[in-house]
């Protein structure tokens, strides 16, 4: 019995030592100084934040694209509206090459007021990518914008000329990675951030 009661309980005196030194330590506080917990309120923000983020948020088959307090909701209907670039990649996973067709990122994102020709701070603004599992990725606005990067990062409808099936509708899709580890299929949200 003791043994069972200290693998549950040092896990969790662990977790907890490790959160209050980050908490003490962080820039702006004294060394040791009393770390700062969340209030009721920030506590019900990130409940809100996480729930409005989840998987399932939007309608079916819709991604949803949020910067602060801006957002757009984007299907493939509406998507077969907007110009569409083709991406041929290698697909590491399935070892064949793949033809993607659909939006660039970017071209959403300038929507918001994300820069499409970022300078100075704009560089610390990143995506969060979210698929409907709810597997996240992470792209910096430089890897985004075709003005600073040469690969391409697309919300793609189509692959090898037919609709998104097994991976859709919509996938994130990017140039000039060597395994498509930052793909996100089932793409369902897209948060813009910026670093702090």
């Amino acid at each position: 019995m003791r043994g069972t009661i200290a693998t549950l309980i040092f896990p969790l005196i662990a977790s907890l030592a490790a959160t209050t030194h980050a908490q003490s330590n962080a820039p702006g506080q004294p060394m040791g100084g009393a770390p700062k917990l969340p209030d009721a309120a920030q506590i019900q923000q990130s409940l809100e934040l996480s729930k409005s983020s989840q998987p399932g948020s939007s309608h079916a088959g819709a991604l949803k694209i949020t910067l602060g307090e801006k957002s757009a909701e984007w299907t493939v209907a509406t998507l077969a509206d907007l110009p569409h670039q083709t991406l041929n990649v290698y697909n590491e996973h399935v070892k064949a090459n793949q033809s993607y067709a659909g939006v660039l990122l970017i071209d959403l994102l300038k929507r918001l007021g994300v820069p499409d020709k970022p300078h100075g701070k704009d560089f610390q603004l990143f995506i969060v990518a979210q698929g409907s599992d709810g597997y996240e990725v992470v792209y910096s606005i430089g890897e985004i914008s075709p003005d600073v990067h040469d690969g391409g990062v697309i919300v793609a409808d189509a692959m090898d000329g037919k609709p998104l099936v097994a991976n859709g509708p919509l996938q994130l899709v990017a140039t000039g990675e060597k395994r498509p580890a930052r793909w996100v299929r089932n793409l369902v949200a897209i948060r813009v951030m910026a670093v702090q």
